[in-house]
């Protein structure tokens, strides 16, 4: 057995005068411009006694063979042959001879390695100075120079006396029949001394019955004999005050080896370990290593998991494994290292059958004398619980637990991902409840939430397995067809479904009845990606809405052209709106007693810098829609209220206001500005209404008319007679004036039944005191009509279009002549 090591630094030239002298010598020899001095200069001539102590070495193929020995280096060797590869030598000496050679060659320079050899149990230490040389036959010689240093040392004695364990050597004492009667201390190391806390020289020979130290207890005696009658090994443990022993004793005949070490921190950590390991709130339990038997479990892991100790002590890892994580629990296992912490969670069976998840946390233990793990367990099935419920609620609608428009929206892709490769098609209704609004108003929302409920049921309970329907919002729902439907039969499904939805609700006693619409798209013709397929069903679905709603509508190209219309207007009205495109014309009211001029209405126009002017039945709806028409009728207002303030005192302005403006609930400071900052007169200013300000909010708007009365501003009812509920609203408020639809004018000379109207209208308004106005009024006929029937004011292309603010004035003025002629 050997070691070889670089001394670092220098040289040292005072190990010894030869390594000196050698030292010299290789530098003495060296040339200027070479890198090694030649071999005949520094191995030949005058090395004298030295080169009995040198080992020549080569290189050779990669490997270093002794080329030639001294005689001193041969007693080394324990070999006088040359011309061997190294190996062949004693394997100390070979070691000690290939590091010296090898780290001269790399360094180009001598180089000095002690080594260490073992002969008969004693240990000599050498010097080895390899001197690298080259050799005019080519190649590298290197020459070994090997000395001992003189200094040896028994190696069993000095490991014997440097061990912290306490050794011992005891001889049996035996009466005179032969049975054991004492034991002797007849050798012992430091370490036993200073563990048995006696000098050495009182426990060497010393009999055991004499006493004086922790191996003289009966107890320890009688173990001793035990061992040494039975001739095997024995360990065990001795207990001192604040001390703890462990004695390992072993029999040779009558002789006895007693090694002693000190375990106290030993069992202090056991004892530690204890404490936190039985009395620990987590579960916790210790597993076999190689049988992964549970060797020790503590008082929470019983509690836990619901088994008694005995029987959790009976049992392996498997038994509280799932059978389907089986394979993956033993994978993990055998891949464990020393410490485990969970990467995962896994599953876990509890006594009665029923399943946590838990993480786990490990590392490997010496445990009661066995190779195992300790495991802490953290049940975290609430946690995963709760994680599971919030990704539910992420994915679903909270009033009726169906899937939300996410979820919709992953299952749709998912379909069209598959029915793209099996060359199907999927289905995509868009599904709107009629009439919802209404049992929200007149029920309150708390009843239109339950209702919503009910839906959600009846649609669940008809779409079935297999297919999705999701809540997109307020009474919008969605449904996925995933299997290959047909044109046909999406068409028979929407049909059923629209008369299931149609069907009575009866709901806290409360009779409810609504409709429903659909709009359906089918891939890949509408549509092969799920925005798109989205769009088309809800396009189809407001097409359902616009014709009148409780039908199906499939989704058509020219749908999209309007809706396309549609976006291109939306844009272009934000932008006119910002450039000022829009301007307000003028159409006369003439009253028809004194054929002048009482006022004009204003009517909006819309100039587009391409399309020129567009109607406002185009534009109006789509205004209201995208919320402009509440900044835009607040500029009506302001715009007609000074252009006004310019005409004569006794000429009032109408201006037309949108339901959407009441709710904007500003309705009444946008008046109040416009009079304000154009200084017209309330009582000049007339605004008019449709009866769908009536629909809604009944009781809020007509407070907001109150105000606006209150102001001295006129209200006037449009398109009297062709609501649902006319005469009702001539109750509910005190109107000033109320417009006989064009649709009753226009047929007035031809039909006896408009006649009939136009007559009850004027006789309603001379009876509550209301003036009454006709509009489109284009003939003579039309005119006379109306004046025989007593109506008080008209419009109309008879008299004049609606005009440029720049030709009121003419208007005026020919009004003005006409009156002067008629006179």
């Amino acid at each position: 057995m050997t070691a070889a090591r670089k001394i670092s630094g220098k040289f040292e030239s005072n190990i010894f005068d030869d390594l000196s002298v050698l030292r010299r010598k290789w530098q003495a020899a060296l040339c200027p411009g070479e890198t090694l001095p030649r071999y005949e200069d520094v191995m030949l001539g005058s090395l004298g006694r030295l080169a009995d102590h040198i080992v020549l070495m080569k290189e050779s193929n990669g490997a270093f063979e002794v080329s030639r020995t001294g005689r001193y280096a041969q007693k080394w060797l324990d070999d006088e042959r040359w011309d061997i590869p190294l190996t062949a030598l004693p394997p100390d000496c070979a070691t000690a001879l290939g590091v010296a050679t090898a780290s001269a060659l790399v360094n180009g320079r001598p180089h000095l390695a002690m080594a260490h050899c073992v002969r008969d149990g004693l240990v000599r230490t050498y010097d080895v100075l390899a001197l690298p040389t080259s050799s005019r036959w080519g190649g590298t010689l290197i020459g070994n120079y090997v000395n001992e240093r003189g200094a040896q040392y028994n190696l069993l004695d000095t490991i014997f006396s440097a061990t912290d364990e306490g050794v011992l050597s005891l001889a049996a004492i035996r009466d005179a029949s032969g049975r054991l009667s004492d034991l002797q201390i007849v050798h012992l190391n430091q370490g036993a001394a200073r563990l048995l806390k006696r000098p050495s020289a009182d426990l060497m020979w010393r009999r055991l019955s004499t006493g004086g130290n922790l191996l003289c207890s009966p107890d320890v005696i009688e173990r001793l004999f035990g061992v040494i009658e039975s001739g095997s090994g024995c360990q065990f443990e001795i207990d001192s005050q604040d001390r703890c022993l462990s004695l390992g004793a072993t029999a040779f005949g009558d002789m006895l080896s007693l090694t002693v070490s000190d375990v106290t921190a030993i069992k202090r950590r056991e004892s530690s370990f204890r404490l936190l390991f039985d009395n620990n709130p987590v579960p916790m339990w210790v597993f076999d290593a190689e049988s992964t038997e549970f060797i020790g479990v503590n008082d929470a892991a019983v509690q836990h998991y619901g088994y008694s100790r005995a029987t959790f002590l009976q049992m392996t890892l498997r038994q509280i494994w799932p059978e389907d994580e089986w394979i993956t629990h033993g994978e993990t296992l055998r891949d464990i290292g020393d410490i485990y912490h969970s990467n995962r969670d896994w599953r876990h069976l509890k006594a009665d059958g029923t399943e946590i998840h838990v993480l786990s946390f490990g590392r490997r233990v010496v445990f009661e004398g066995r190779d195992g793990y300790l495991v802490a367990i953290v049940d975290i099935t609430e946690r995963r619980r709760a994680e599971a419920r919030i990704a539910h609620m992420a994915h679903h609608d909270g009033l009726t637990n169906l899937p939300n428009r996410d979820f919709y929206q992953d299952h749709l892709r998912q379909a069209l991902e598959l029915s793209q490769s099996g060359n199907k098609r999927v289905a995509v209704l868009c599904v709107d409840l009629d009439l919802f609004k209404n049992v929200n108003d007149a029920f309150g929302h708390p009843m239109g939430d339950r209702l919503l409920k009910v839906v959600a049921e009846r649609l669940k309970a008809e779409v079935g397995d297999g297919n999705v329907v999701a809540r997109l919002g307020g009474d919008e729902f969605a449904i996925l067809l995933t299997s290959n439907v047909s044109s046909n039969e999406v068409r028979d499904f929407s049909d059923r479904l629209i008369r299931l939805l149609s069907d009575r609700y009866e709901i806290d006693g409360c009779e409810l009845i609504v409709g429903a619409s659909i709009g359906i798209a089918l891939s890949p013709g509408d549509g092969d990606a799920c925005e798109e397929l989205m769009r088309n069903a809800d396009m189809a679905l407001y097409r359902a809405k616009a014709d009148g709603g409780g039908v199906h509508r499939f989704f058509e190209r020219e749908m999209d052209r309007e809706a396309q219309k549609r976006r291109d207007m939306e844009f272009d009205l934000r932008r006119a709106f910002a450039n000022g495109e829009f301007e307000l014309h003028y159409q006369p009211l003439v009253d028809i007693a004194s054929d002048q001029i009482s006022g004009f209405e204003s009517l909006l126009r819309w100039r587009h810098p391409q399309n020129g002017m567009i109607s406002p039945a185009e534009f109006i709806p789509v205004a209201e829609d995208i919320g402009l028409i509440v900044a835009l009728g607040e500029w009506v207002l302001r715009e007609a209220c000074t252009e006004a303030a310019k005409w004569p005192a006794g000429v009032k302005v109408a201006v037309n206001l949108s339901p959407v403006q009441f709710r904007s609930r500003n309705l009444v400071q946008a008046v109040i500005s416009a009079l304000a900052h154009s200084g017209l007169s309330p009582l000049r200013l007339e605004l008019e209404i449709t009866e769908s300000v009536f629909l809604a909010e009944t009781e809020a708007n007509l407070a907001i008319l109150h105000q606006l009365r209150d102001l001295g501003v006129s209200i006037s009812m449009d398109d009297f007679g062709t609501g649902y509920s006319s005469l009702s609203y001539l109750r509910s408020f005190p109107f000033d004036k109320i417009k006989i639809d064009r649709s009753f004018v226009k047929d007035l000379a031809e039909r006896s039944d408009c006649a009939a109207i136009v007559r009850a209208i004027s006789t309603l308004g001379r009876s509550l005191n209301i003036t009454t106005t006709a509009e489109g009024v284009e003939t003579v006929d039309q005119l006379d009509w109306l004046r025989a029937e007593g109506c008080n004011q008209v419009q109309g292309f008879l008299f004049s279009a609606a005009k440029p603010a720049v030709e009121v004035e003419e208007l005026l003025r020919t009004f003005g002549r006409r009156a002067s002629q008629a006179a």
